[in-house]
This record gives C-alpha cells, structure tokens and sequence, in this order.
C-alpha cells in the first residue's frame, strides 16, 4: 500500500529520524510523536493513520497506556500496531495485546520495512465471509 499514513511514536531522536527517512523514502506519508500523549493529541485532532509503529518505553505515556488508549478508541482501534523495544517480545506480550508485529532493538531496517509492508497489506486485505 503506498501512500499510506505512519504514525511513528519513539522518543530516541536518532531512531525515530531514521523511520521516518527510510520510511518516506519508501513513498508512505509519515508522522512522528515523541511520546504517547502527544500521538493521542495527534489522533484527537483527527490524524488517522493506516499503521502506527511505536515504542514500548517511554516518558510521559509509555506503549502500553497509549496502545490500550487507541485500542478503547471506536474509531482508533482497528489500526494495526507494530512495537519496536530494547526488552524481548514475552515482556511486552505479557502486557499487551492485540499488536500485529515486533521488531526488538537494534533492527535492521530492512526487517522493519518488510514488516510495515505485510502489516499493511494484512489490514487492507478485505475480510472474507
């Protein structure tokens, strides 16, 4: 899916630059959020995004409080979640729920990207029966 909207929420500077270059390189629109409030700022004002990739750890609302507060979200909840952490996936499994991809820090980006395109193609697949 091109021409897609990414919300990028990571508040390590150096990374979040880096999704956002490799991914508007790649043709899809990209938004950042430091942190998780201000990604819900960015959502209540209206920004619906097709992906959001987002942290796991960090200041002021951390992956966990904003996933479940898109995830409670009507509107909000049916936009896929790809998590980017330093600790391993059982701890962040062990949380929350409903992602639909990891990538544990460091990455290569490569492996990001492939992520992000099978993400996007699963949630734009249509249902069937």
């Amino acid at each position: 899916m091109t021409n897609a909207t990414v919300l990028i929420v990571e508040d390590e500077l150096t990374i979040a630059e880096l999704l956002v270059m490799a991914l508007s390189d790649g043709g899809y629109r990209v938004v950042l959020a430091a942190n998780g409030r201000r990604a819900l700022e960015l959502l209540s004002n209206g920004l619906l995004p097709d992906l959001i990739i987002t942290d796991f750890m960090m200041p002021v609302l951390d992956g966990v409080g904003f996933i479940q507060a898109v995830q409670q979200n009507e509107t909000q909840r049916g936009i896929p979640f790809i998590i980017i952490s330093s600790i391993p996936e059982d701890a962040v499994r062990s949380r929350v729920h409903g992602y639909a991809g990891f990538v544990r820090k460091p990455f290569r980006l490569a492996t990001v990207m492939q992520l992000v395109t099978n993400v996007l193609a699963r949630s734009s697949s249509p249902t069937c029966c």
